[in-house]
């Protein structure tokens, strides 16, 4: 039984791990996107001339059509990068077999619809199977949950078929190369079986969709309290996700074209010309406008209060710390630097901040703020809302976030004056030989070569029970996410003194060490130390 948990919990922290690829790229397109549409757009030339030039027009009308590449192609996308993501060796086999199973699938649904003689031109039919054009195919859009299926199975065939022997007349086919086909010959056969229950599984997503559709501005902001709770466990990108690109983040009519999630909704918007809908609007409640009162104003305020309660002789220590943690939150919207402060040491108190997140998140939906993307970061802010004109009413997001400052500066000093809470510079000091005070956290790590110039990735491995402890090593955006033999054996406490923001253990197998945005480098360098395989 624990065994099957263990294994459960690395799959999901797996599955929702490999959304952040094309996640990343979305909202890289996204930027692209929203600078191209409002500089092109006639609200912006008409107060700035000069932008109507031929040249001008056709840099931003190229920014706009190259954002538009995540947002068309999302679902393949998924279907590469789940795969690519889960497989251990011969990643690209297994996003190729990502494309090749996708392609399978919608192959197979347009022969059954086709063999059974629906009219692709009947809107009933249309509406019926929820018939759209996937990679020029006329299919079944199953969108971001059936590439998520297409990625999940490749993945289990990439497992289990990829050293695959084959007898001798046919061993041209076997090991890597039989995992491609077994995708297509598998997903074919599951294709088969799509427009027998796609529609009734996709009506009870449309059911749940519209009754947190019915729950208005406290759909927000359950959802944004929710993401902020299912951080620490690294599961809230499989909740994101299917707000962002599923019926249950809400679905309409944008341009012409029946779009679903809140996400593809936005995105559509920006393409076209006009107000919003309804739909996108209420859809766009959940997305990073909701964020950005603790983003960009709360977080930035727990920070100064943790610095001003910290031990006067340890405020420089801890001020790189706190500032690297305010850039990483306002600038690219990653929180995990600031959140798992306090997390370990008051869990409460986290329990409060994610009500206020989702406070922020029906206060954004109550006062009409339309912004939009991903992030809740200044550069959502800036090319979402300020570029895009006093519709997005951009202006009352400083106002929020100054308010949100002012509640958990004052909240957080009041908790850790009052509670004793250990938050950083807090912890009691130490004397060395001399009698002298130092720092709890200062390395008494050997010197050597420092990756990004912190993190001492040798003594970390050692830190975690060396390489016979590791069976998996992965990241995601700021945390190591691995597989060990024995979690007993990780040290929590040394872990922190090289620099780890705090370490979370799920159970007696998987652990996480939360790094920040650097945890590339520092996954890299680990896995440079472990044996292949």
């Amino acid at each position: 039984m624990q065994k099957t948990k263990a294994a459960l919990w690395e799959f999901l922290q797996g599955l929702g791990k490999t959304f952040m690829l094309p996640v990343a790229l979305l909202a890289f397109c996204g930027i692209m996107l929203g600078i191209g549409s409002s500089l092109s757009s006639e609200a912006v030339t008409d107060n700035l001339p000069f932008l109507k030039g031929e040249g001008f027009h056709l840099v931003f009308t190229w920014m706009a059509n190259t954002g538009l590449v995540a947002f068309t192609f999302l679902p393949v996308l998924f279907a590469m990068a789940i795969p690519l993501g889960l497989a251990r060796e011969d990643k690209g086999v297994a996003a190729f077999s990502g494309f090749v199973g996708f392609a399978a699938m919608n192959l197979a649904v347009n022969f059954y619809l086709t063999a059974k003689g629906v009219d692709f031109e009947d809107e009933a039919a249309v509406e019926h199977y929820g018939i759209a054009d996937v990679l020029g195919v006329q299919s079944i859009d199953t969108g971001l949950l059936g590439a998520v299926a297409v990625g999940i199975v490749v993945s289990l065939l990439h497992q289990r078929f990829r050293t695959q022997r084959m007898p001798d007349a046919l061993a041209f086919f076997g090991g890597l190369r039989f995992v491609p086909i077994i995708s297509a010959l598998v997903l074919s056969v599951l294709g088969l079986l799509i427009p027998l229950v796609w529609p009734t599984f996709n009506g009870w997503i449309t059911a749940v969709g519209r009754g947190i559709g019915h729950t208005g501005v406290f759909g927000p902001f359950f959802f944004g309290m929710g993401e902020v709770l299912l951080r620490p466990i690294g599961l809230h990108h499989i909740l994101v996700a299917m707000f962002r690109f599923t019926d249950v983040g809400g679905s309409g009519a944008v341009c012409g074209d029946n779009v679903s999630g809140a996400l593809n909704m936005f995105y559509a918007h920006l393409d076209c010309a006009g107000a919003p809908s309804a739909a996108v609007t209420d859809a766009t409640h959940f997305l990073s406008q909701g964020k950005m009162a603790s983003y960009l104003g709360g977080l930035p305020g727990a920070a100064l209060a943790m610095y001003h309660c910290a031990n006067k002789k340890m405020r420089p220590e801890i001020k790189a710390l706190l500032v690297s943690g305010v850039v990483a939150c306002v600038v690219g919207g990653i929180t995990e630097p600031l959140e798992f402060l306090f997390l370990f040491v008051a869990p409460w108190l986290y329990a409060i901040h994610a009500v206020l997140v989702g406070l922020g998140f029906l206060t954004a939906a109550l006062l009409g703020v339309f912004i939009g993307n991903t992030d809740g970061n200044v550069i959502d802010w800036l090319v979402f809302g300020v570029l895009q004109g006093s519709t997005t009413k951009w202006y009352l997001v400083p106002v929020i976030a100054a308010v949100w400052f002012a509640v958990y500066y004052f909240l957080f000093r009041w908790a850790i004056n009052r509670f004793d809470l250990k938050t950083p510079g807090r912890e009691e000091e130490q004397d060395d030989e001399d009698g002298e005070p130092v720092a709890p956290d200062a390395a008494e790590e050997p010197a050597r070569e420092l990756v990004a110039g912190k993190y001492d990735a040798v003594a970390m491995l050692d830190a975690i029970g060396g390489a016979g402890n590791i069976r998996s090593l992965d990241n995601c955006i700021t945390r190591l996410r691995m597989t060990v033999e024995d979690a007993a054996q990780v040290d929590e406490a040394r872990l922190k003194k090289l620099g780890a923001v705090g370490v979370i253990k799920l159970d007696g197998h998987t652990v996480q060490v939360v790094i920040g945005p650097q945890v590339q480098s520092v996954k890299d360098a680990i896995a440079t130390m472990i044996p292949v395989g």
